[in-house]
């Protein structure tokens, strides 16, 4: 029998009007779809599209009333003003860690607040993670002063002559994407734009390989990728497909075509790869350039995959459709085979396909009622989704119509609300804090009832024992940045409310007295037990989108940014290359 989690409810879990799957999803081994179902599966979505842009002008010609839209409230007043009081409180919440990390740390990769001291990602030293991850988000609070000794600490100090391995993908999205960030944002500072396109020419050796997919590891001053020994030298798909953004907007930066070029190939090799169901494995050989047999999963490894088909359709405004046609298929293949529901309260969750070999040395694929944190972005994504792939019309409402979406946008509008609503409720815990995983539960589960939760619980947790690894918080933004993307798309304040409480439970139980902010080993543990450690993301992502979320929408709207993965925005533009693997 498997040990249940113990967690005791702060409130009671809330229901679902919707649908209940009862198959034992556990022991799901269904083969994933042959190439002549999608090459059936293409027709049928030509002619859906076609009669879906009729739909609105058919509808108005015949008066046609408006139908409600699923997960759009009609009971509220739109807000979009800002809500002064609480961005002061977000404010003074990231001047809390920055002086912390400024006073004790300045210049490290990361920092520990309750040891007060930094560290760095390789023996030859830092790059400044945590700086560059976190200068963009002091431009738009308006903080000048910490503006000012940050940007003097990039011009004077960061240097990339580092004789060490660095994380090609972490170095993308957090150096990178923030030097490019602040550099639009300081009104073009050419300070960031130095330095961005140094470190995107020490980067470009990974993309030497037979495949052309980047090796997961670059040693800057050597200039050379080198692979990762860990993970039998596969690169993880994630890692592969989220350096995109910000390799373009170098590229239409500086007018240097090879870095379009080389963060391009990357998409065409994985879509030549793809299976039909438009899910991707979480592991890609760089030699070969094709996805090997390995979990199927939004989560860890596989998340930001998906999160860039769109924000690179988005990115030149809607003009590259290879990444709309990769992403409608992507999330059609989700809907199908991972979107699933819990027993008693119905949550709506994305579960993970895992292989096994069975005894004829045949592969199968079973299915994991597992959700990670990292999971929590999709909500807003998908919303964001559907108000732009799945549009109808060019400016969608707010809050968007039925009229004004697609089937397709339709069905992603409503899965986005409700995995927000599921990911909300994995707070419900002692400290208001989500864990790292939560698993759901299913029939024939093994869990006893009489002590685990009914709906979701934290596997491996157990009474006056260490916790396990899942019940973790570290200080993640996911869900936070879903409840901004929802904000901006239907004004409805039960998002605040839902943010708002998210940084009330981060204050209460993260904060250090002495500066900074902690993780906490723990969530369902009251006192809390920290881990020494304050993750960049925090000023670079959860407080970010916490600010933005109290702002006044005409601040970085949506349809004139995109966010990368650590939630650096990087503004639209019309692409001045050929684009689309053309």
């Amino acid at each position: 029998m498997e040990e249940p989690g113990v967690r005791q409810r702060k409130k009671a879990a809330t229901g679902s009007s919707y649908g209940h799957e009862t198959d034992d999803e556990a022991k799901s081994g269904s083969a994933l779809p042959k190439i002549y179902v999608l090459l059936a599966a293409v027709l049928v979505l030509a002619l859906y599209n076609f009669l879906a842009l009729v739909k609105r002008p058919l509808n108005q010609f015949l008066g046609t009333p408006t139908r409600h839209l699923p997960g759009v409230r009609t009971n509220y007043v739109p807000t979009f003003t800002a809500d002064e009081a609480k961005q002061d409180a977000v404010v003074e919440a990231f001047k809390h860690a920055w002086f912390a990390y400024e006073r004790d740390a300045m210049g490290d990769d990361e920092y520990h607040p309750i040891s007060h001291a930094g560290s760095n990602l390789t023996k030859a030293g830092g790059i400044g993670y945590t700086v560059a991850d976190s200068i963009d988000t002091m431009i738009i609070m308006g903080l000048e002063d910490e503006y000012q000794r940050a940007r003097a600490w990039v011009a004077d100090k960061l240097s990339f002559e580092r004789d060490g391995n660095f994380n090609t993908f972490e170095t993308t999205i957090r150096v990178l994407g923030g030097l490019l960030s602040a550099y639009h944002l300081s009104g073009e500072d050419p300070v960031f734009l130095e330095k961005a396109e140094e470190l995107g020419s020490r980067i470009l050796p990974v993309f030497e390989t037979e495949s052309g997919l980047p090796l997961s590891l670059i040693n800057l001053a050597l200039r050379e990728g080198v692979q990762d020994n860990d993970n039998g030298g596969y690169i993880s798909t994630a890692e592969a497909s989220t350096i995109q953004l910000e390799f373009r907007y170098l590229a239409y930066l500086t007018d240097e075509d090879t870095y379009w070029e080389k963060a391009e190939k990357v998409m065409a090799v994985l879509r030549a790869s793809a299976t039909p169901s438009g899910l991707a494995s979480i592991f890609v050989d760089p030699k070969m350039g094709r996805y090997q047999t390995s979990s199927i999963r939004i989560g860890s490894r596989g998340d930001s995959y998906y999160e860039y088909l769109l924000k690179q359709y988005l990115q030149t405004n809607q003009t590259e459709l290879v990444y709309r046609e990769m992403y409608a298929t992507a999330m059609t293949g989700i809907h199908t085979h991972l979107v699933k529901r819990g027993l008693s309260s119905q949550l709506l969750y994305i579960a993970e396909l895992n292989p096994e070999r069975n005894q004829n040395g045949e592969i199968g694929w079973r299915l994991t009622p597992k959700q990670d944190h990292l999971v929590c972005f999709l909500g807003g994504s998908l919303m964001l989704g559907a108000t732009t792939s799945g549009a109808l019309v060019h400016n969608v409402s707010i809050p968007p119509r039925t009229d004004e979406l697609t089937e397709q946008g339709e069905r992603d509008w409503l899965t986005g609300v409700e995995l927000i609503k599921t990911c909300m409720a994995t707070y419900d815990t002692q400290t208001g804090l989500a864990p790292e995983i939560a698993h759901f539960r299913i029939l024939g589960d093994g869990v006893d009832d009489s002590v685990a939760p009914a709906d979701w619980y934290i596997k491996g947790a157990r009474p006056n024992a260490p916790p396990p690894f899942d019940a973790r918080y570290i200080l993640r933004p996911e869900t936070v940045e879903s409840i901004f993307i929802a904000f901006r798309l239907t004004g409805d304040p039960k998002y605040r409310d839902y943010g708002w409480a998210i940084f009330q439970a981060i204050e209460k139980h993260c904060r250090i007295p002495t500066g900074g902010y902690a993780s906490v080993i723990n969530v369902d543990q009251v006192p809390v037990e920290y881990d020494d450690k304050m993750e960049t993301f925090l000023m670079s992502e959860t407080l970010k989108y916490l600010y933005l979320l109290f702002a006044d929408s005409s601040v970085l709207p949506l349809n004139e940014y995109v966010f990368n993965t650590e939630a650096h925005p990087l503004p639209v533009f019309n692409p001045t290359i050929r684009t689309g693997f053309s």
